[in-house]
């Protein structure tokens, strides 16, 4: 009977992960995608391993459409983007955040043009705990008392689940630390929005995949860590962030995230070398559009990442021209 009772609330939290994290449609108001004639070739795409996770799906589809163009995707974070965009050995630069200054300068300096930066995707970086942690909530200044040594937001050192507030065996415990490695734009957008650009403590275990940084909050008691939400699973429970103490925590699911409530919200990109005036080749710009059309977005919202809203979407079609 136990077992049957435990079998249930097991259940019934895997589905309010999933309620929480993804939206049940996308809007009414996005196009169908149009085929074109004559599209073929090679398409190559560089980055984002957040967004490699979407890229399979989008070109499998994509192929049933045009099966005579050839895709190649490689990972490697998405700091690779940019080197690959410049030395023209990717069409496709995909990030998990925004270029940086210094990337579009590099960009700059060889072309005399910027690089053009279209929104295909939105998500939210939760902050994970394990299943049996209760924590309420966080503020972002507790965000980075845990995980940085420098504390730029001015509030002492964390190191146990005793000082947020929890007792008994988790409370005694040790605060153990998840995250991504450096080439990833996840690893840069929490370091930017969590930790105010504050470096990370070196007791942060570092994984190459998000994926992995769940499995091992899932696998620890004590530990914690930062992913996309669209690694949820029932063995982790994202914790409700504020951005100061006292304020009104937030979760991280689909409408938080629409109206940019969530402290973490962000937006993926795929950026590509579009000469001023140019036109795009055929089956880098067909495939943009498939991505930005209603089938694109349905992929985005399976694989639980928040799909574009009809108005966010037309923008991104307009730079496009």
């Amino acid at each position: 009977m136990f077992k049957k009772i435990f079998l249930i609330m097991t259940l019934l939290l895997a589905l309010t992960v999933m309620a929480d994290a993804m939206p049940t449609h996308v809007d009414v108001n996005i196009n169908g995608y149009v085929p074109k004639t004559g599209v073929a070739g090679i398409l190559n795409c560089i980055g984002s391993d957040t967004l490699g996770n979407l890229m399979p799906f989008w070109t499998e589809e994509f192929k049933k459409i045009y099966p005579d163009v050839v895709i190649q995707i490689e990972g490697g974070g998405s700091a690779a983007a940019i080197p690959a965009l410049i030395s023209d050995t990717t069409q496709l630069g995909s990030m998990s955040r925004e270029m940086s200054s210094s990337e579009i300068e590099q960009f700059e300096k060889k072309y005399g043009y910027k690089p053009m930066r279209i929104s295909v995707a939105l998500d939210s970086l939760a902050v994970y705990v394990n299943k049996n942690n209760l924590i309420n909530s966080l503020a972002l200044e507790e965000v980075d008392a845990i995980f940085s040594s420098t504390r730029k937001r001015e509030q002492p050192e964390i190191t146990t689940w005793r000082q947020l507030g929890l007792s008994g065996k988790l409370g005694a415990m040790p605060i153990s630390l998840y995250g991504r490695n450096s080439a990833s734009g996840t690893y840069d957008f929490f370091k930017e929005y969590a930790l105010l650009n504050g470096d990370y403590k070196n007791t942060v275990k570092e994984q190459p995949g998000s994926a992995l940084v769940v499995e091992s909050v899932a696998n620890d008691l004590g530990g914690i860590g930062y992913a996309s939400i669209a690694y949820a699973t029932s063995n982790v429970r994202t914790v409700p962030l504020s951005i100061k103490k006292g304020g009104a925590a937030v979760k991280a699911n689909y409408q938080n995230v629409m109206n940019r409530e969530y402290p973490l919200s962000r937006t993926f990109y795929i950026y590509v070398n579009k000469k001023p005036g140019k036109s795009f080749p055929k089956v880098v710009e067909e495939f943009i559009r498939f991505v930005l059309s209603k089938e694109g977005q349905q992929i985005v919202l399976r694989n639980g990442f928040v799909p574009l809203t009809a108005d966010l979407l037309k923008k991104q079609l307009n730079v496009l021209q």
